[in-house]
């Protein structure tokens, strides 16, 4: 059930990305040698995907660190090039977390030598990044008991080993219902404009041999209106304190189809995913992305040169439209409010 790659890999003093940006057709590798490669590894997307993106700004952090601490005024530089690495990425909540988490362990130690707080950060950072597959193990198990035998299942964007540290969010989850015997199949969208679930879902279910089929984004609501979905099962970038989340645009589209039909609608995410400061998805800040995106594929033009575009990355699906939430504490189900405010508190949901 192991990985047979690594999605990110700090080695010999630099950060090791997979190159997403030219996934299914070459597997090549970004190295970044400093906070600022990192910086445009998260904002170009070589890497995206919640998780991995806080595991890569944790390196980013302790490559800022490295490089600063000999210089004047150390803290104030640090601390600025985490808003650097902050901003490349204005949705995804776990870039936020991990560079706060980052910040409160050089706190601890600020006043100690310049090795052991280089030596702290570099520590925490790897934590993050264990921690974030150990996560993703716990919620594959905990998932795999919402799926049931022979299911057909539906997937949107990309949520696996290339989304976080190792192994996945929601395609963890299908994946160990299929290392399981469940003998499920999966339908992926291709998650356009950047097509993350052509180019890396897809990848991803034949790189493990899962029996799955890559659809167009607007063939999902057919295949839900014929009964031939039995859940829809996907991850997320930001949740609200009542359960509304962000992730990947046309996420709210399925939800609707699903509401409609009765069909479960599943997401898969980690606690440190759930922004608790913000009330509902009102708050969340949706990131629009380069024209260039909707009006290109692969670079080939095929609008009209000068057409206006909108092209949001993310949309809110409201929590009324949720079936539950899969963490690594436990399947928040309504009311959402009162259980994600349990976790708040610690708690556990099992």
């Amino acid at each position: 059930m192991d990985e047979t790659f690594i999605t990110l890999e700090f080695k010999n003093d630099q950060l090791v990305l997979i190159d997403q940006r030219v996934l299914p057709t070459q597997l090549t590798y970004f190295t970044c040698k400093n906070y600022q490669d990192v910086e445009f590894a998260i904002r170009d997307m070589v890497v995206r995907g919640a998780p991995a993106i806080g595991a890569t700004a944790a390196y980013g952090f302790y490559m800022a660190a490295r490089s600063l601490i000999d210089g004047k005024d150390f803290q104030a530089r640090l601390f600025e090039a985490s808003d650097f690495l902050n901003a490349a990425r204005p949705t995804a909540v776990n870039l936020h977390w991990a560079l706060n988490r980052m910040k409160e362990a050089y706190l601890k130690v600020y006043k100690e030598k310049k090795q052991t707080i280089l030596e702290t950060l570099k520590s925490e950072a790897d934590k993050v990044r264990s921690e974030d597959i150990a996560t993703n193990k716990e919620m594959g198990r905990i998932g795999n008991a919402v799926i049931p035998l022979h299911a057909h299942i539906l997937t949107h964007c990309n949520t696996g080993a290339l989304a976080t540290a190792g192994w996945g969010t929601a395609l963890g989850v299908i994946k160990t219902a299929f290392f399981d015997h469940k003998d499920i199949f999966v339908y992926a969208d291709e998650t356009r404009p950047r097509l993350q679930g052509a180019r890396l879902t897809a990848w991803e279910l034949t790189q493990a041999k899962i029996p799955s089929k890559l659809i167009p984004d607007s063939a999902a609501a057919t295949l839900i209106r014929d009964g031939k979905i039995d859940c829809v099962i996907l991850g997320a970038d930001r949740i609200a304190a009542n359960g509304d989340f962000a992730n990947k645009l046309g996420t709210f589209a399925l939800s609707v189809i699903c509401k409609f039909y009765g069909v479960p609608f599943y997401s898969v995410a980690p606690v440190s995913t759930i922004d608790f400061s913000i009330a509902s998805g009102k708050e969340i800040p949706i990131e629009e992305r380069d024209s260039s995106e909707v009006t290109h594929i692969g670079g080939v033009q095929i609008a009209p040169t000068g057409m206006d575009v909108y092209n949001p990355c993310f949309d809110v699906t409201p929590h009324e439209n949720v079936t539950a939430i899969i963490t690594e504490r436990g399947i928040i189900r309504p009311p959402f409010v009162e259980n994600i405010a349990r976790l708040r508190q610690g708690e556990r949901l099992d």
